[in-house]
């Protein structure tokens, strides 16, 4: 629990937070050339060695193993699947663009809206089986209408599997990390390449997203878990179990997540920091994190607290409705005392595949929009052509693309009647 310089000083160094990839990018790198050289037989060594994959087990899981998953889970589950599924897909829905054409003075013009061809979907396996993290990059791709959608996930449970048939999706492989990324990206016999690969991972999957970037597309990298909870009130008003509970939820996820509470009063700063303590008891994981990277940062005014908020661009970040205009930075947005963060981990709708280490300044989480192009469009008429011919021909000369003008000249609209 820190304020003043000390506070300010630990906010700039957590702005300039990064992905700690440089170590390990050599190693990554002879993966990621190894599946791509090498195939089915690199990928299957890796994936024998680190995946849980058996001698002679197929990489892609059949359709009969991911329907038989769906039928031995827990009936609650199912339904918790379910309404999850029900309110992402309906999210997806209202954020899918549309296409639109207006015309003026003889100029047609407008976009459409066309689903990417293919797509990988990495979900992680690891620690946390995320079956939350399927429905998230699954239904997207299926709300733009992405005809090939490729699952990847190394060793996956039993309720990913589930999930995967609820969304009766056809193409799972049962390979992980960094060779998981690359056969995606390159392709092997077993795995054909895609066009674009989404979803978080651990810091080999993301060092192969950054490699592989420059020949397929990918979402983001996505580091450790981030969360931040603002309270600018005027008292010491606010709930210390509420707070406690949402900064000790994220840092669960990872020794390295990044835990923060901004707020202006001390009173409240002192019974949040004994909440943590005690929510945390037992989770190591979580006593981990906020060891390492938790803090109770105080302002000196409500203005410097959001200030702080921005300055860091966080992944979630939990603030008061009035807060809200003042937030410019941020991966998702969590507003008032019954808007906890796990609820848009899993079914309030919107992604959970956010933006981190300041990512939020540029850009916000995964969407629909992920899985489209947007392409333009344009017809001119001969009077419409006419209309812009000299402001066309006049701007490529003085650029010197003199074929440029030519291509207006041919035409011959300035002559040429309605």
């Amino acid at each position: 629990m820190i304020s003043g310089a000390e506070a300010a000083a630990t906010v700039e160094s957590l702005a300039e937070r990064g992905m700690q990839l440089t170590k390990i990018e050599p190693r990554v790198r002879r993966i990621v050339n190894d599946v791509r050289r090498g195939g089915d037989r690199a990928l299957r060594g890796y994936a024998e060695r680190w995946d849980g994959l058996r001698a002679n087990q197929p990489l892609r899981v059949s359709e009969g193993e991911i329907h038989e998953a769906a039928g031995s889970i827990d009936p609650s589950l199912r339904r918790s699947l379910r309404e999850a599924a029900t309110n992402i897909r309906r999210f997806c829905e209202w954020q899918l663009p549309k296409s639109w054409t207006r015309t003026r003075a003889g100029i047609s013009l407008g976009q459409l809206v066309r689903p990417l061809e293919s797509v990988g979907c990495y979900v992680p396996g690891g620690r946390h089986p995320l079956v939350s993290t399927l429905l998230m990059t699954v239904i997207p791709a299926q709300v733009a209408g992405v005809r090939s959608i490729r699952v990847a996930s190394p060793n996956p449970s039993r309720e990913i599997l589930a999930a995967a048939a609820m969304l009766d999706v056809r193409e799972f492989y049962r390979v992980g990390g960094a060779q998981a990324i690359a056969a995606l990206a390159y392709g092997t016999k077993s795995i054909p390449r895609v066009d674009k690969i989404v979803g978080p991972g651990n810091s080999y999957v993301t060092a192969a997203k950054k490699l592989v970037s420059f020949d397929c597309a990918i979402d983001f990298l996505a580091g450790p878990t981030e969360a931040v909870v603002l309270n600018n009130s005027l008292s010491d008003s606010g709930t210390p179990d509420f707070i406690a509970a949402d900064l000790v939820s994220q840092a669960e996820h990872d020794p390295e997540a990044l835990a923060v509470f901004i707020t202006t009063k001390r009173r409240l700063a002192q019974s949040v920091a004994v909440s943590v303590e005690s929510m945390a008891q037992g989770n190591r994981t979580a006593q981990e994190s906020l060891r390492r990277q938790g803090a109770i940062l105080i302002a000196a005014s409500p203005t410097q607290a959001r200030d702080w908020a921005n300055r860091l661009a966080p992944e979630h970040i939990t603030v008061s409705r009035k807060d809200v205009p003042f937030i410019r930075n941020a991966g998702s947005i969590f507003v008032g005392d019954y808007s906890p963060q796990a609820a848009g981990d899993y079914a309030s709708g919107p992604n959970h595949v956010l933006p981190t280490a300041g990512q939020a300044r540029f850009r916000g989480g995964l969407s629909v929009l992920d899985f489209v192009k947007l392409i333009t469009v344009q017809e001119l008429s001969t009077a419409g052509l006419r209309r812009i011919a000299r402001t066309v021909e006049c701007l490529a000369e003085a650029e010197g693309l003199r074929a440029h003008a030519a291509s207006i000249r041919v035409r011959d609209v300035r002559r040429r009647k309605k």
